[in-house]
């Protein structure tokens, strides 16, 4: 926890450092540094806001906040991002990979100014467990396969080798992860 703290603090200073945004939630207060990839701005860090129709903390610790933001099962997702800002779909997360692979920006460090800051949040399956806080980031997009299933964006460490993807409606009979009661990470695009 010390590692990924010092991390962050670290990432703060360089995201300052480099010129990148913030943003401040009002209905919070929460502060989000930001950047720009592509065209889009993205927030750099995991939505940490918990509105009273959802939003968990992995292990229900509160703790766990500000290192990894919030989980939301994806009918919150959809709704949760402070205003003038959205859930982005599966293309521009899929748009997103394309560029940072190009640029290989995504573990290259704090101070590249493409620096998307992934935080490995885990998530919180359907029956409730908590799992892979450290080795994985999954984030809903806006893309919506069917009433009981969703796109998402996955960050997986594996070997500590990043596995990147976005998940296919063609696969949900071989993989789990599509149902929307699953609970993900959330990062916010600005409309």
């Amino acid at each position: 926890m010390k590692k990924i703290f010092s991390a962050f603090v670290i990432l703060l200073y360089f995201i300052t450092a480099t010129g990148q945004g913030k943003f401040t939630d009002k209905r919070d207060g929460n502060v989000y540094s930001t950047i720009q990839i592509a065209g889009n701005t993205w927030m750099t860090e995991n939505l940490r806001y918990v509105s009273k129709s959802g939003g968990n903390f992995f292990d229900n610790d509160s703790k766990n906040i500000h290192a990894y933001g919030a989980l939301y099962e994806w009918k919150t997702a959809v709704a949760t991002c402070p205003q003038g800002w959205r859930l982005p779909t599966g293309i521009e997360f899929q748009s997103l990979i394309n560029y940072l692979e190009e640029k290989t920006s995504w573990g290259g460090g704090a101070s590249e100014p493409d620096y998307f800051g992934i935080q490995l949040g885990g998530m919180q399956d359907y029956e409730g467990t908590f799992s892979e806080m450290d080795e994985s980031g999954y984030y809903w997009t806006s893309t919506e396969y069917d009433g009981a299933n969703a796109e998402y964006f996955s960050y997986l460490l594996i070997d500590d080798k990043p596995i990147i993807d976005i998940s296919r409606k063609e696969d949900i009979t071989d993989i789990h992860g599509t149902e929307k009661s699953n609970k993900y990470s959330v990062r916010c695009l600005k409309e």
